[in-house]
Parts: C-alpha cells; sequence; structure tokens
C-alpha cells in the first residue's frame, strides 16, 4: 500500500508539519501507517494537474472511459481480500462486513462502467418547422470529492466513478481516519489506465484540504458525505460561489413494528440494521417504535441477540462487531448511553464496555469496544430519540396507531430512511406515502442501497442531488440544449 497523496500520477510525501497517523481502532498500539498531510498548496498543485489532463479525457469516447473503470472492477475483484483487510484493519468492521462492502463497490464500478456507453440526452420535437432540437450532457470540469470514514471503499466509489465516467476529472479528499482503503482505490484506478491528473488523491484535515477544495474557484462541483455541521457550511460555501453541490448527511432511522409484523423477522432486521458495521451507518437503524401488545416480546427477541453478539477484532473470525472508529467516537457513544439513562430511559442490555476500555476485551485486545445497547420506554422528547449516535445504541418507544408512529418517526430533523413490518397492504401504503425520508422499506432493515437505485434522504440529511444511479451520474454533468435550423433561412418564427 502507497501512503502520502497521490498527484498528476505521481505518489507524493507532502512537506507539511502535521502527521496523518493511521491506527487500528481494534488494537491502537497497531500503527498501519505514518504519513505528513497535504497541504492547501497540495491542493492547488492537484488541481492545476486535474486542469489540464481535462481536455484529454473529456474527449475520450464515453464507452472507452467506461472500460477503464471496467478494468478497475476486475482488478479491485482479484484485490477484494486485500482491500477487506486493510478496511477492517483501519475502520474496525468485520472482515464479512467490509468483503462485503467492496463488493458493492465493484458492483458501483460495473453499472457506471456501462454508462459509458449510455450518457446521453433527449431528442425533441421542435415546435418550428425544419429544426432538430435534442439535448446531451457535458463534464463539468474538475470536481472536488469529500467522503467519510465508515464507508471508506464504497462512499469513494460511487462518488468518484459516475464523475471519471461522465469525463470530469477528480480531487478526491478521503477520511483521515481511513487513507489506506482510499490508497488501494487510488492505486486501482492508476492499474486500471486513468491518466495521471485524472484522478488525485489528497489526505489531509478537512479544515485544510477540504476548504482549499470547496473555496477554488476551478472546482465546478462539490459532493460531499458527513456530518451536518461541516456539510451545512461546505453547501453554504458552494452556493456563495455558483457551483453545483451535493451533501449527504445524519440520518435517525425508525423500524415502526405494527401488532401483525412477524416479530422473529422484525427481530432480525432491527439487529443487523442497529448493530451492524458498529451502528457506525447514516441508513443505521436507531430508532424502533412498536406496538404496545408486541412490543415487550420484540424486546425479548432483540435482547436475546444483542446479548449474543461476540465482540472484538474484525479480522478474527468468531467475531460478530468490532470497534468504534477512534476514541473520540467512543467517547461520544458512551455520552449518549450517559444522556440517555439521566433522561430516564430504561437500559435494557449494554450501556457501556465489554468488560473494561484498555483492558481486556471479548477477544483480549485492547480497543474502542462498546457493547451492543438498547433502551426501552424512550419518548419523542429525549435526546436519545432526537440525535444521531452513530454507535451501537438503540432507542425502543411505543405507538397504538400508524399515525402516532409516522408522527414520532417523523418528529426528527433527518429524513434518510425508514422501515415498517406489517402484513397490512393498506398501513404498507399509507407509510410509504407519509413517511418523511428520501427512502423507505418495507418488511426488511433501514440499511442497504443498490447500484441502479438513487440514495439519499430529505430534510436535514440531504442537499442537492441524490447519488448513485442515474441521478448520480447526472450530477456530474451539465445539460446542453441544440437546435439545429436546416430551413435554409436564419428565422426563429415561433408563432404559427
Amino acid at each position: 500500500m502507497q501512503t502520502g497523496s497521490y498527484i498528476n500520477g505521481r505518489w507524493v510525501q507532502p512537506e507539511s508539519q502535521r502527521l496523518v497517523r493511521n491506527i487500528n481502532p481494534a488494537r491502537p498500539d497497531d500503527v498501519i501507517a505514518e504519513f505528513p498531510a497535504a497541504t492547501a498548496a497540495d491542493v492547488s498543485t492537484a488541481i492545476t494537474a486535474a486542469q489540464a489532463a481535462f481536455p484529454a479525457w473529456r474527449n475520450t469516447p464515453g464507452p472507452e472511459r467506461g472500460r477503464v473503470i471496467w478494468r478497475a472492477a476486475n482488478i479491485a475483484r482479484d484485490r477484494l481480500d486485500e482491500i477487506a483487510r486493510l478496511m477492517t484493519r483501519e475502520e474496525g468492521k468485520t472482515f464479512k462486513e467490509s468483503r462485503g462492502e467492496v463488493l458493492k463497490g465493484i458492483s458501483l464500478l460495473e453499472y457506471y462502467a456501462g454508462e459509458g456507453f449510455r450518457m446521453g440526452g433527449k431528442t425533441l420535437p421542435s415546435e418550428v418547422r425544419d429544426t432538430f432540437t435534442y439535448t446531451l450532457r457535458r463534464p463539468l470540469g474538475v470536481v472536488g470529492l469529500i467522503a467519510p470514514w465508515n464507508f471508506p471503499w464504497a462512499i469513494p466509489v460511487w462518488k468518484s466513478a459516475p464523475a471519471l465516467v461522465a469525463g470530469n476529472t477528480v480531487v478526491f479528499k478521503p477520511a483521515e481516519l481511513t487513507p489506506g482503503t482510499a490508497a488501494l482505490l487510488t492505486e486501482i484506478y492508476e492499474q486500471a489506465g486513468l491518466p495521471a491528473g485524472v484522478f488525485n488523491l489528497l489526505v489531509g484535515p478537512g479544515s485544510v484540504v477540504g476548504e482549499a477544495i470547496v473555496q477554488a474557484p476551478e472546482v465546478k462541483a462539490v459532493s460531499f458525505t458527513g456530518s451536518n455541521a461541516v456539510g451545512g457550511a461546505l453547501a453554504a460555501k458552494a452556493a456563495l460561489r455558483g457551483v453545483k453541490v451535493t451533501c449527504e448527511m445524519g440520518g435517525k432511522n425508525a423500524v415502526i413494528v405494527l401488532e401483525d409484523a412477524d416479530l422473529d423477522k422484525a427481530a432480525t432486521a432491527i439487529h443487523g440494521g442497529a448493530f451492524g458495521s458498529t451502528g457506525q451507518r447514516c441508513t443505521a437503524t436507531s430508532r424502533v417504535i412498536a406496538h404496545p401488545r408486541v412490543k415487550a416480546a420484540l424486546l425479548e427477541r432483540l435482547k436475546a441477540k444483542a446479548e449474543a453478539i461476540r465482540i472484538g477484532d474484525g479480522l478474527r473470525d468468531d467475531v460478530d462487531m468490532g470497534p468504534a472508529v477512534d476514541k473520540a467516537q467512543w467517547r461520544t457513544d458512551l455520552d449518549y448511553i450517559a444522556v440517555a439513562r439521566a433522561e430516564g430511559a430504561r437500559l435494557v442490555t449494554g450501556g457501556g464496555v465489554p468488560v473494561a476500555f484498555g483492558g481486556e476485551t471479548a477477544d483480549g485486545s485492547a480497543g474502542f469496544f462498546v457493547a451492543p445497547t438498547i433502551f426501552d420506554g424512550v419518548t419523542p422528547g429525549m435526546r436519545i430519540f432526537k440525535e444521531e449516535v452513530f454507535g451501537p445504541v438503540l432507542a425502543v418507544a411505543e405507538a397504538e396507531t400508524l399515525e402516532q408512529a409516522l408522527r414520532a418517526a417523523n418528529a426528527v430533523e433527518y429524513g434518510l430512511t425508514a422501515s415498517i413490518f406489517t402484513q397490512d397492504i393498506n398501513q404498507i401504503l399509507r407509510f410509504i406515502e407519509d413517511s418523511e425520508t428520501g427512502m423507505v422499506h418495507v418488511n426488511e432493515p433501514t440499511v442497504g442501497g443498490e447500484a441502479q437505485l438513487p440514495f439519499g434522504g430529505i430534510k436535514a440529511t440531504g442537499i442537492g442531488a441524490r447519488e448513485m444511479a442515474e441521478e448520480g451520474l447526472n450530477f456530474f454533468t451539465e445539460l446542453k440544449t441544440v437546435f439545429i435550423n436546416y430551413s435554409g433561412n436564419a428565422e426563429r418564427q415561433m408563432i404559427r
């Protein structure tokens, strides 16, 4: 694995006093890499390289751009386990979860490789005689991509693949917590034949590297995934420059369980949604709103599943859940658990570290581990019900009717995803219609996405266009309308 930043086809070690220290959250004494952080001057150099590479890449036929992405998919498949192991080591999720994420990224690469053959506009009838009208899509130029740590492979892929296939050149800032996975993606693009300057990687703090990308006049669009505080400020700065921006931010996703629900299936879905990836997903299930007559039976199932989770280093085959990504997130998780207790929520299970932080954990390693935690008796006014924790903490509330459940589910600032468990088609359709989210699920977890389907939310969750699918490609293009007059004269008569 390379370290540092990648600018104009070369790996470089920036001249910086600040070091990026990449550590294993399951074993904090395991230092994966240490290297100088990128600076604002490095961003400027990368943007210059991307500008120089843009004309040739823009004029490369779309199908040929797609073939580069297809080769990247094949290389990634050959290196699947290598990518997954590094991801587990630097982010903490289990090897099985990392492998699944790499496979999802490969699906995205395959989908967008095909878009190189399909990217186009529309032919439309003109209201004027002897005139041919149509639209076409053209790349924007240099685009900035800013990705988070929780999906360090899939999110960079679903941002970069459509940007590249559309003919743009890229300046990419990954999270400082997961630079290794980003470096492997960069290596794979290089190996697939991406020309120098088309894809540039800059590893450094958001306050320096991210800020320089957003403020650069040469950057024509910014795609961001991360916190609401950072995303909102970023969107405002981009708006002042008049450039395109899309921000995917927080989520506080609910599962509604009605009286006729299959409780075994509901418990399985909630368990995976709440505790998979240590709850560190924007689509994670963080709230359950259950009918009072089934809540106790549902809680019994959830408690048993949570207490059966084996916690430890995700590289071990016998581990089900890894650590929080770093000490700051570990403290956030524990702080929210303390807040829930102080507000009067009833602790069902969990509520702390598996044994003791810094001592012997479930598998004998030291790491940032938090026990899967469930609270009952949660009300919509509690912080644990309203605020995103981003950890393995589940809040359980109750509601007598679907209308009450929807009112509670919608009473948060976020609007990413939601799910319902019921056999009643009338209730299902009402839920689909009235849920204030960008994505809904029926009788399945709140998590998940597919390459060909738009991904994103509403309210405070999302600003701008959806990601993935055709919408993800369209964001990285501008639409041009063409009028071809073959009448033999230069007049345009709008009224017959």
